[in-house]
């Protein structure tokens, strides 16, 4: 990626990356569009939305670096800047080439994308540190000299609308420098796919596999409407429950001749053992809730296999 990028280039790199990515083509062409135009970008939503997986496409397709960050509260300027080396300072003083890049200096210097995850987690002061880096393009380290970043230095934020424990409250000033792009689930068709490439079973029956993807899907994202659920699971839960499912079918012996063309009867409480050990950790319930994450997965299990079985027939 060069500082002016061409009309014909970007539509390229769309198309590139675009082929890498599962759904997400309005999501990937607006923050196309924002980086190629020189933006820094907060991207706002729940985990497993593909925020990383977007951005990963997109510095691969370019061949820039993604510098990644985990916001929190140990996330200090100095961190985020860089240090001077601290033996080498007793030998022969402060200097610029005992100066030690963190992540902020590291993207500047390379021309890369700085990736702050759970961006209002960190500390104030530590978000105040970016502002001229966002503004500027440049950052003045005493002793060490004044990084000017490269043209394709961006700032990438993300953060979970649906978390407030342990979080701040982003400046007006942080805000104005940023562009916004909300990130949803997606539908159940993308996820589908998405769980068909990063949970494949091979070894599986093709219509055996094909039912319990949709049923992995299915449940998944019945943890995200259920009343007593504050924040149900990603697709990355339904992708575990596919892999933990298919081998329980394995080492119970299940396969799809035993009692008709699906499978053995006991298939739904397969998938339900898997759903226990795949998304009990990743639904969080509501505080005033006194059911246990199981009990809630029970419920959802019932209603997709046992009140609602047309949900659950094949296709």
């Amino acid at each position: 990626m060069t500082e002016e990028t061409s009309t014909a280039d970007l539509a390229r790199t769309y198309q590139r990356v675009a082929a890498r990515l599962v759904g997400r083509e309005r999501e990937l062409t607006l923050a196309l569009a924002a980086v190629a135009a020189g933006r820094d970008i907060i991207l706002e939503g729940p985990p497993g939305t593909s925020k990383s997986t977007l951005l990963r496409a997109i510095t691969a397709e370019w061949g820039i670096p993604l510098v990644f960050v985990e916001g929190n509260a140990d996330l200090t300027p100095a961190k985020l800047i860089g240090h001077h080396n601290p033996a080498r300072v007793l030998r022969e003083d402060y200097s610029e080439d005992n100066f030690v890049d963190g992540p902020l200096l590291e993207a500047m210097r390379e021309g890369g994308f700085l990736y702050i995850e759970e961006f209002n987690r960190a500390p104030e002061d530590t978000l105040n540190t970016l502002l001229t880096a966002m503004a500027e393009r440049q950052v003045a380290v005493p002793r060490a000299g004044t990084v000017t970043a490269k043209p394709t230095f961006r700032v990438i934020a993300s953060m979970n609308p649906y978390d407030n424990v342990g979080t701040t409250r982003l400046s007006t000033s942080v805000h104005d420098r940023l562009c916004r792009l909300a990130i949803s689930y997606q539908d159940a068709e993308s996820e589908r796919g998405i769980v068909a490439l990063r949970a494949p079973l091979p070894e599986l029956d093709p219509d055996l596999y094909t039912r319990l993807v949709a049923d992995a899907v299915a449940v998944t994202r019945a943890t995200r409407e259920h009343p007593d659920v504050r924040q149900g699971s990603s697709v990355r839960g339904a992708i575990d429950l596919t892999l933990i499912a298919g081998q329980l079918l394995d080492l119970r012996g299940i396969t799809p001749f035993q009692h008709g063309p699906m499978g053995d009867e006991s298939y739904p409480d397969v998938v339900f053992d898997a759903m226990v050990v795949a998304l009990s950790g990743r639904i969080f319930l509501d505080e005033t809730v006194e059911l246990t994450p199981e009990a809630v997965l029970r419920q959802i299990w019932e209603d997709h296999f046992i009140l609602n079985p047309a949900a659950a027939a094949p296709g």
